[in-house]
């Protein structure tokens, strides 16, 4: 794309009407710009009739303050999550689009522009890793650690509103770059020089580096909030030997944020100084150092692989026991694990760089380092392996996802010693493979944990299961076009195929693109069918609700209460006594009953909604906006509208609102009541529509 003249550049920057996608397909109507207008236009169109929707039915107020506003900890993590499903469905199309093109485009033009393409690839890697795995791992957080630590909320509920919205704001930035302007073509690293001004002077860059930005910012005050939160709310005899896995898995994955995210702030604000002021931070002039860049992002970059994963190894850990009907095995290990695959996490992120001219003894060192990480990691294969070992296995759909996972990644896993070897990770290193390496380990590593995470504490945050004919369905699909869509890029890169590659020049690659291509659409009717799962659910939910709030005779403390919550998590905060006190109450005689009247209650202080941390999150995306389109008058105000809102929230009064004692009491002793008159069903029965939510013990 051209960069267009300015059309007011005092009041509009850099803005010219070619920027409009509509105007550059009415102009030059290829099928690569009617594509662009067409994916503007249901931006536009959507958040139309989304507004139109609120308007009829008239839930504005509702939206407003029982969501938007809200600070409650589950709230805020269903909304990551909902924003981490939008975005999938974005970038699952990108990659729908990319591999028709290359299917296509064997000895031939293709449909889309190398631009396009390079633009495609540039935001499905970025929606991917930023406003994908980071919402929906985040989300997931937020709603399931305070009740598996017995606590009420987030240790900052407001700074975690905060961290949502500037989430939201980069998010929309990336949403907005469909509608005006264009995006950038130097990939999901961003590496200069080639986001230099000088390569790219269009806003393209300047949408990825201030996403980016947002988004790392969120990340990193949600890790302090994480960290915090474990270290200073867990519930009275809660040590840290007696926490989940998905605990564990949390705080791990919390430290990770706290050091690996600044890293990339710093690197994507260098190099706006780089674009904007002129600055040769990241340039071979005036002292500069590209690899300098390289080093700042891939501190972040390799720990962020595990960032990513270490949530779903959470999730497969309180899958597998939950449905094996056993205590995990290995506790103590996988721990451990846990832990060693975080520090390694931070001493591997040279292997990124093997085909830079380093010294042999560099490279061997890095290469060991990377090959070490996969001991702690086969911990927790065996560990799982063993913890399903003589149990009584139901292959429900969240242990499906499991079960795929432990299969998948395995494999993946043995790519990743061969990328670790510095010899041959030079003859692959720039191909299909490494993408193939890539896709296999963090989908079935983070997307399939995810996914697992989603079915298994659905009912928790709705008060009714998902479809399961529906889940097995879109599980099906998910694996099959998984295989389809990335094993045939192993033999691509193996072949020689260069990755990023808009037009290919050798027609024996041509089997292997057409069934990587009918891979891509069987994972998107997987994502279709997700969609339909959820419609159907909604639909017969009458049918399938768990009130009672403990469908899959669950361990951890979040089955304790009813499905959903209330807004205070617990009306007595619980008394921890062992690893699985939920657990050992209902099962173990002797022991107290879990669904007991407390002998008395207290009033319960939650925070109130506040409308500050909305403000903020908008204002900075509005500010950056601003910086990117160069309207110097809209990011100063913008930003103003920051400082105020943070200088008015330190000046506020009466942040926080107590529920009395007696109405603590009459909602509990009412879910109380209705746990008693709640039939308990067996365990091969939990996907029937008898499941109320309630197991039937067996000794």
């Amino acid at each position: 794309m051209t960069v267009s003249a300015p059309l007011w550049p005092a009041v509009l920057g850099r803005f010219g009407w070619q920027d409009l996608p509509f105007v550059r397909a009415w102009e030059n109507p290829t099928i690569s710009e009617l594509i662009g207008a067409f994916a503007g236009a249901l931006v536009v169109v959507g958040a139309v009739v989304v507004a139109a929707l609120l308007t009829r039915y008239g839930k504005w107020r509702y939206l407003w303050t029982e969501w938007l506003t809200s600070l409650d900890h589950k709230k805020i993590g269903i909304m990551y999550i909902v924003v981490a499903f939008v975005m999938l469905s974005r970038a699952l199309v990108e990659a729908v689009l990319m591999r028709m093109q290359q299917a296509v485009a064997i000895e031939h033009p293709g449909f889309l522009s190398p631009d396009h393409f390079g633009q495609l690839f540039s935001t499905h890697g970025s929606i991917m890793i930023f406003f994908m795995a980071m919402p929906f791992l985040t989300g997931m957080i937020n709603y399931v650690l305070p009740f598996q630590l017995g606590a009420r909320d987030m240790a900052f509920p407001w700074a975690n509103s905060i961290a949502l919205w500037l989430t939201i704001g980069a998010a929309g930035l990336m949403m907005a770059s469909l509608v005006v302007g264009e995006f950038s073509t130097g990939g999901w690293s961003g590496y200069p020089p080639y986001t230099e001004r000088a390569f790219s002077p269009g806003v393209g860059v300047d949408y990825w580096i201030w996403a980016v930005t947002l988004g790392s910012i969120g990340s990193t005050m949600a890790g302090i909030n994480i960290a915090c939160t474990v270290y200073k709310l867990r519930a009275p005899g809660m040590r840290f030997m007696r926490m989940q896995m998905f605990s564990w898995t949390s705080l791990c994955t919390s430290i990770l944020m706290i050091f690996a995210m600044p890293p990339l702030t710093v690197a994507t604000l260098l190099l706006a100084l780089d674009r904007y002021l002129g600055f040769h931070f990241f340039t071979n002039d005036l002292g500069g150092n590209m690899m300098n860049y390289a080093n700042m992002f891939w501190l972040f970059g390799h720990p962020e692989v595990y960032i990513l994963i270490l949530p779903a190894f959470g999730v497969y850990s309180e899958v597998v026991s939950t449905f094996s009907t056993k205590d995990l095995y290995g506790y103590t290990s996988l721990v451990i694990a846990t832990m060693a695959i975080a520090v390694l996490s931070f001493t591997v992120w040279v292997h990124h760089f093997f085909t830079m001219g380093q010294s042999a003894n560099v490279n061997a060192a890095f290469g060991i380092a990377t090959m070490t990480i996969g001991v702690p990691t086969g911990v927790k294969i065996y560990d799982w392996i063993w913890t399903m070992f003589r149990g009584e296995v139901r292959f429900t759909v969240p242990m499906l996802y499991a079960l795929a996972f432990m299969m998948t990644f395995v494999l993946g896993g043995f790519t990743g010693i061969i990328l670790a070897m510095p010899p041959l990770d030079y003859l692959v290193h720039n191909t299909l493979f490494l993408v193939a390496h890539f896709h296999n380990m963090l989908i079935p590593g983070l997307l399939y944990g995810m996914l697992a995470g989603y079915h298994y504490w659905f009912p928790k945050a709705f008060g009714f299961r998902l479809d399961e004919r529906w889940g097995r369905i879109a599980f099906g699909c998910w694996v099959v076009g998984f295989y389809l869509a990335f094993f045939p890029l192993y033999v691509l890169g193996a072949s020689g195929m260069a990755r990023r590659t808009q037009a290919i020049f050798e027609p024996s690659f041509r089997p292997w693109l057409y069934v990587a291509c009918v891979g891509a659409f069987v994972l998107l009717a997987a994502l279709t069918s997700l969609g339909i799962q959820l419609w159907v659910s909604i639909r017969d939910r009458a049918s399938t609700r768990v009130e009672a709030g403990d469908p899959w005779d669950g361990r951890g403390l979040e089955w304790s209460v009813s499905a959903p919550p209330p807004e205070y998590n617990f009306a007595v905060l619980p008394l921890i006594d062992g690893r699985n006190p939920f657990y050992d109450h209902k099962h173990d005689e002797g022991q107290p009953d879990p669904y007991a009247s407390p002998s008395s209650y207290e009033d319960i202080v939650v925070p109130r909604g506040s409308a500050t941390s909305v403000v903020i999150g908008l204002a900075a995306a509005v500010a950056a906006f601003g910086l990117i389109w160069e309207i110097w008058g809209l990011a100063i105000v913008a930003l103003q509208i920051v400082v105020a809102a943070v200088v008015l929230r330190s000046f506020g009064r009466d942040q926080h609102r107590t529920i009395p004692a007696a109405e603590v009491a009459r909602e509990h002793e009412k879910w109380l009541a209705r746990v008693r008159a709640t039939p308990a069903i067996p365990r091969q029965l939990e996907t029937a529509a008898v499941n109320r939510g309630l197991a039937e013990i067996v000794a």
